[in-house]
């Protein structure tokens, strides 16, 4: 068997070693995160909503605060629609 063989056999053996820690941790972080989450979820829904809410107030101040965007909200309306457009393609091209 030759030294690059050899040298290939110990990286796919340390790359084999390194996923099993991978897939070990990501198990226990999940069952972590899973039982937080059944402990309290009435205050994750309440985050949850909270940071949806404050995200779209935000997003409509800062329009607000474009005297052009606040003249016109048609061409609001109409990039709104036209961003949904062109990532629904994207999602769907991806896919």
């Amino acid at each position: 068997m030759s030294t690059i063989q050899k040298q290939k056999q110990k990286i796919e053996a340390e790359i084999r070693a390194l996923e099993e820690m991978g897939g070990s941790f990501g198990g226990k972080a999940k069952h972590v995160r899973d039982s937080v989450f059944v402990h309290f979820p009435i205050i994750f829904a309440l985050l949850t909503t909270f940071g949806l809410v404050a995200t779209f107030y935000g997003f409509e101040k800062i329009i607000d605060e474009i005297t052009f965007f606040a003249n016109h909200p048609i061409l609001v309306l109409l990039a709104g629609l036209l961003a949904l457009a062109v990532t629904g393609r994207l999602y769907k091209k991806l896919n």
